[in-house]
Parts: C-alpha cells; structure tokens; sequence
C-alpha cells in the first residue's frame, strides 16, 4: 500500500459553502505560503456566495459588490467551485474524508427562528427568511407561499428590529422605480410593483435603545419615495436601564436622534406609512384561516433588564405577518452539532465531539459562532480557523485518495451535475445578458433549472 503520508503534494481541503466564510477562508488558505493547498468548494446551490447573493438586499448594490471580490478567489487556481452539489446527501462527510485531508465547514444558518405564539402557521404568515429568499431568487424560495401573501395584503406586520427586518420593510414600501435598478427576478420587480400594500408596521418587543439595526439601515426608511415613517414619542421616553445602554453608545445615540426626528412627522395623504412601534410583544396572530391581525401585549423593562409583559394588550389590523428574529443553523449529518445554541462545537475552529476534537475537521462563519456580525466579521473568524488547520498540517490523518479528479469521478458515477467555476461565468453572463434585454444591469436566474442550463450551455459554447 502506498505511502500516502510521505507523498509530496498539495494539502487537499474541502470547504462547504461558497458564502463568505467559505471564500474567506478558501482565501487565507492560499495566502499560506508554507503549506501548498488544493481546495475545493463545494455549494449545494448551482451558484456561489450565499448570503452576498442570497441574503443581502439587492437595492444595497455597494454591500452586493462583496461579490466581485469573493469571485477573485473562485478564480484562483489553486481553488475549485463544485456547486450543486449537496453534502449529506449527493456525498457524506465521511465520504469526503477519502478524498480530503481537511474540511472546513461554512454552511451558515439557513433557516429561521420561529416566535411560538398561536397563528403562527397562517396564511399570511411568512418569514423573513422566505421573503428575502423570494426577492432575491434562491432556487429553493416558497415561491407560491411569498406570493399569494404579498398579492392578497392592504397592510403588513414586520416582527423583529435588526437589519432584516428594516430591509424586508424597505423593500415593501419602495415604489417600482426605486427597484427597477436592482437584479431582482423579473417577476419578484412585477408583483412588487403591483403590490396594495399600504402600511407596514414594525414592531420591537424592548425599546429603541436595545434595538440591533444600524443608523445607516435605519436612515434609509425616511429617504424612501413613496413613505412616511412615523413614531410614538412616547415609545423613546427613556426608562433607567435604556439611558444606561444608551450611553456612550454612538450607534444607538444616533437612532435615537432619528428616531425622535421622525416622532415629530405627520404623514401626507397618498402615501405608504411605516409605523414603528416599540416596548410590542406579539403575542398571537390573529385569523379563522388566514392572517387578519397581530395581538400584541405592551412590555417594559425592569431594573435588571429583563422584559415583563404589562398586561395592556392592543390589536393591530394586518394580513400579512414577516417574523424577522434571527436565523437559525442546523445539522449536517455525520457532523457534531449543539442544538441548544445551533452551532457546530469548536476548539479554536476545531470541530469538537463530546470534548474531543475530531482530527481534520473545521468549522467557520455562523455554523461556528452563530448568526452575528456583517460580512466583514466572517472574514476575520473563517481567518482564525484557518490559522488552527495550518498548524495542524503536518498532524493531519492523509486522504486515501487525493487525486483532484477521484471526487469528481466519483460524483459524476452518482450522476451529480457539479457546477464548476466556467459554469459559474456561464451563469453570470446569461444574467448579464437577461438584465440586459429589460433595460438593467443583471436579473437573477431563479429556477434552478434554468440556472444548470445555463451553466451547460455556456460551457459547450
């Protein structure tokens, strides 16, 4: 038996998830000049970036941009894009450790947390996950689900005060001109354009002070064309435990400042309203069949911070629910997981398994520390990780069978149509061209069908 251990060659590295973290940490790894790598990126999606193309708002064009620097490292050639391909599933884990000394686990966290109140199930009722999937075109988006809530909807109810929750808003009370730059699916930019909606209320279980969207994010819901935004000064009265989170906290001085300016508006005639509302606790969803309103309990805060309901409970007309409370990561078989916090379990970015660190295994991004930070975070934590593999190298169990073609083979036995990074330049360039035809700079291909297609027909051509 050969010597695997003894042959000089690359490190083989399998990293899984082609957001971000996965790129980021594709990235450090080549920056690594003591230790010659060979990497491949695997997506379950035909196409790559996660988040940067599937999460973040298309109308936020300069934080979408992160794109064109994550497709640096696809083109590297020491890195490969197999996308399309569903690890624990179309390949287990276990499986990928014939073919890979390392694997580095970036999978993020794709679903949503839920509320737990009655109603929660709905018509009517969507996630913040299922609507930002739909606006921006992921393969797997309840396409009918978002759809025939938007279409049958006079007034929404967003749930949540974070940064997804101002962008589902946003994206609700823009007028058709203020999306049409975007690359939207074209039928997404229809039906939004057609949309009745004409209120939207946000509502925030503490006050504006504990309240996690940034000024900027914030700013940009009195900027739009077709909107009033419109506040409670009673809900920014500043109770002990806020004037202490408050203080010396410029983000949050400064949401303030925003917030007390637009208490003192009155709405015009005519247009959409955003009312947002704090110290609002959700606590059933109203409706025989399908959403008709929120109840929601008035809240305070005590002395040491913790909420308390104040039993004053009001109800707001609505048929249409967005809960936006956070992401939520889930498990990959073959893979340790913590089901308390969703994370996978690390030592430094080692993969642990009932305190013991499983030899060859890594894990970056929100599957590591759970779903925190920007894009930016990701790119010093998938850093840190790979500074743990690097030191482990020369320690590394080696894989039985390295060649860069035996995956490749082995996936293409099993009949997984992988999507490589030239397929991936086929795809971008039919959504170029797609845009193109409509007047506008990109439209994103959101049938996985069309997506494969494209990828196919690009690389024969």
């Amino acid at each position: 038996m050969p010597d695997n251990r003894s042959a000089p060659r690359p490190l083989r590295v399998a990293i899984i998830g082609s957001g971000p973290s996965g790129l980021y940490a594709a990235d450090a790894l080549t920056k690594h000049d003591e230790v010659e790598v060979s990497i491949d990126v695997f997506d379950r999606l035909p196409a790559p970036f996660g988040l940067a193309r599937y999460g973040v708002a298309p109308d936020h064009l300069s934080l979408r941009s992160v794109r064109n620097t994550l497709e640096t490292v696809l083109d590297d050639p020491a890195v490969r894009l197999l996308a399309n391909v569903e690890v624990g599933t179309d390949i287990g884990v276990e499986e990928l450790h014939r073919f890979y000394d390392a694997i580095v686990f970036t999978y993020g966290a794709a679903t949503d947390q839920r509320l737990e109140i009655p109603g929660e199930d709905l018509d009517g009722a969507i996630s913040a996950t299922e609507l930002v999937n739909w606006y921006c075109g992921h393969p797997d988006a309840a396409g009918e689900r978002v759809e025939a809530a938007i279409t049958a909807a006079t007034s929404a109810v967003v749930i949540g005060v974070g940064n997804v929750a101002v962008d589902v808003t946003r994206v609700l009370s823009k007028t058709a001109p203020e999306l049409d730059h975007t690359d939207m699916p074209q039928h997404v930019l229809d039906l939004l354009a057609a949309s009745s909606i004409t209120s939207v209320t946000v509502l925030g279980r503490r006050g504006p002070a504990q309240a996690a969207f940034t000024t900027k994010e914030l700013k940009e819901l009195g900027e739009l064309a077709g909107a009033d935004v419109l506040v409670d000064a009673h809900d920014l009265a500043l109770d002990p435990v806020s004037e202490a989170d408050i203080e010396g906290e410029r983000r949050r001085e400064r949401n303030l400042e925003v917030l007390e300016e637009w208490s003192t508006r009155t709405p015009a005639r005519g247009r959409r309203t955003i009312r947002l509302r704090f110290f609002s606790q959700p606590v059933e969803i109203i409706g025989p069949d399908r959403v008709t309103g929120v109840r929601v309990e008035r809240t305070r805060l005590d002395a040491d911070g913790s909420l308390r309901g104040t039993g004053e409970y009001t109800t707001i007309d609505a048929d249409l629910v967005v809960r936006s409370v956070g992401y939520q990561g889930m498990p990959l078989a073959g893979v340790p997981f913590d089901e308390a916090r969703g994370v996978v379990p690390h030592d430094e970015g080692r993969v642990v398994d009932d305190g013991t660190v499983v030899p060859g295994e890594y894990v970056a991004g929100w599957i590591k520390r759970g779903p925190t930070g920007i894009i930016g975070t990701n790119k010093k934590d998938a850093t840190a990780t790979v500074h743990s593999l690097i030191a482990d190298a020369p320690q590394l169990p080696r894989a039985a069978q390295p060649d860069p073609d035996a995956v490749t083979t082995h996936l293409s036995a099993r009949g997984v149509r992988y999507v490589d990074v030239d397929g991936w330049h086929a795809i971008d360039a039919a959504e170029i061209a797609l845009g193109e035809s409509k007047g506008r700079p990109r439209t994103t291909l959101h049938d996985r069908e069309a997506l494969l297609e494209s990828a196919r027909r690009g690389v024969r051509d």
